[in-house]
């Protein structure tokens, strides 16, 4: 095998198929990337660890063809600090020699014959415009527990009917949902899946700059495996098994208070209350027609607190939240308001976005945060 590629080329595609590589892979293999050089003048990159699947595919100047396999991450590392000129790999026995400029590195192989199959690609079932994935994906998975031992609830739910596809993700103490559109291959599609919350993160990151992602999930004997393309580039993963909790009913179906705040001045002022919030302490927020005053602190702790404008529909009302889950939320919204909804002090709170301080909300993204007790 003997090829030449562009470095930046090299790099990227490298760093994007070894992204995924496990730490403590399952059999050594596991840590190495598959190349294969076709003497058509393409390299076919591939990763795998029995429950994800990254590949990709980029154009070379191929005198030889052949297959390798190596350690990613280190190729990863080493392609990156290459400098800016064409590389040169060439298999020389069982060791690779990298070539660029005046640097040399020689790879020692695994045996690729003990590499595992790749999934194959499931059947495509639709299409997203890839920035907003990216956004809704971006928005959901704040609130997907990091729990490994909550499986669960480490997914997100996708619900698919149709043209609209809605997101789910709860941790037991947050809930976001999030409604798009996308592009379905059947006008008639219904169902549902479990997927890992990091790997629909991690490919809506990689693949949100391109025009479209393409969809696909098998079926069978039950969906079990979903499919991410774009741009030359693949991702298959397993999906969750397991009954998700039914928490769209969580959302309230009647909120007689409501509270709108401009977003911006609202982060900015629960970072400065925060400060003074110890670990498992909670930011409060005391809602009065005209303002609202976030508090932290008390008794021989330190203290803060903050009024700023808020615009509010009921009787006055205080809550308290985590101050990490009130800003994710916040943060997640891309409107210049925010409206609460509430119910009681100790119920959950609804979050929505609004343009306007006296517009109607947006509802396509919810995000529900249960408050925290505190003696009044």
């Amino acid at each position: 095998m003997k090829f030449r590629v562009e470095r930046d080329v090299l790099a990227d595609a490298v760093t994007w198929t070894a992204r995924s590589l496990p730490t403590r892979p399952p059999a050594p293999v596991l840590a190495g990337v598959r190349i294969e050089a076709d003497p058509q003048g393409v390299l076919h990159l591939a990763s795998f660890d029995y429950e994800v699947s990254a590949r990709s595919q980029i154009p070379a100047d191929v005198s030889e063809g052949g297959t390798v396999l190596v350690s990613g991450k280190l190729l990863a590392e080493i392609s990156r600090s290459l400098p800016d000129k064409p590389v040169d790999v060439e298999l020389d026995g069982t060791k690779v020699q990298v070539s660029c400029g005046a640097s040399r590195f020689t790879l020692l192989t695994m045996p690729v014959e003990e590499y595992p199959t790749l999934p194959a690609m499931p059947e495509t079932v639709g299409v997203f415009d890839g920035e907003e994935l990216a956004h809704a994906v971006a928005q959901v998975t704040v609130a997907a527990s990091r729990d490994d031992t909550l499986p669960l609830l480490t997914a997100v739910r996708v619900e698919i009917e149709g043209e609209k596809v809605t997101l789910l993700a709860t941790d037991r103490y947050r809930l976001a949902l999030r409604e798009l559109d996308w592009r379905p291959a059947s006008p008639d599609i219904s169902t549902a899946a479990l997927v890992r919350a990091k790997t629909l993160s991690d490919v809506a990151k990689s693949l949100g700059s391109t025009p479209e992602v393409t969809v696909a999930l098998s079926t069978g004997s039950g969906v079990d495996l979903v499919g991410f393309e774009s741009g030359g580039r693949v991702t298959t993963s397993l999906l969750v098994d397991g009954d998700y909790p039914a928490v769209r009913r969580l959302f309230p179906d009647e909120t007689p208070i409501h509270a709108v705040v401009d977003t911006q001045a609202l982060i900015d002022a629960a970072k400065r209350v925060a400060l003074v919030a110890e670990r498992n302490t909670a930011i409060r927020l005391a809602f009065s027609e005209g303002q609202v005053v976030l508090a932290a602190g008390q008794g021989d702790d330190a203290q803060a607190s903050e009024s700023i404008e808020a615009r509010l529909e009921g009787e006055d009302i205080m809550v308290a939240f985590n101050p990490h889950f009130l800003l994710d939320g916040l943060g997640a919204l891309d409107t210049p308001f925010v409206r609460f909804s509430f119910t009681h002090p100790n119920k959950p709170v609804e979050f929505t976005g609004q343009k306007d301080l006296e517009g109607d909300d947006d509802r396509s993204y919810r995000y529900l945060l249960v408050p925290i007790r505190f003696a009044a």
